[in-house]
């Protein structure tokens, strides 16, 4: 789908993105999505009418949004679930990290943990439903 450089885009001639697409821009396996739609409601892409999941600009930029939360900022998914419901999606620019931190290779160390318990629940919330 090219661009055609307007500002004004409709409904219709809104750029949508596959899963598939989304993963390489967001470098995110497309379970993780999938997991993510589960454990987040305001991420909601549309059904296309063969079932595909589409994604709009602004369920990507949520994705983006969702994973500097847990990634960069060490929330849990619960914490950043009731971060965005509580804030709104849009205010999660003004996230800061504070300070720097002289502890940084812990916080690493936790992010590292964090980051292997989210995707062992992705992990495990696909098997249960084979």
């Amino acid at each position: 789908m090219a661009h055609n450089g307007t500002a004004t885009q409709t409904a219709t001639e809104q750029r949508l993105y596959r899963i598939g697409e989304v993963s390489r821009l967001t470098e995110l396996k497309p379970f993780v999505l999938r997991y993510w739609e589960s454990e987040f409601p305001m991420l909601e892409p549309v059904k296309s009418p063969t079932g595909h999941r589409m994604y709009r600009q602004e369920d990507v930029d949520l994705v983006f949004k969702i994973k500097r939360l847990l990634y960069d900022e060490g929330f849990t998914i619960a914490g950043a679930r009731r971060h965005l419901r509580e804030n709104g999606t849009a205010s999660c620019e003004t996230i800061s990290s504070g300070p720097h931190n002289e502890n940084a290779a812990e916080l690493l160390s936790r992010k590292m943990l964090l980051d292997l318990r989210d995707t062992l629940r992705a992990f495990l919330t696909l098997l249960e439903r084979r």
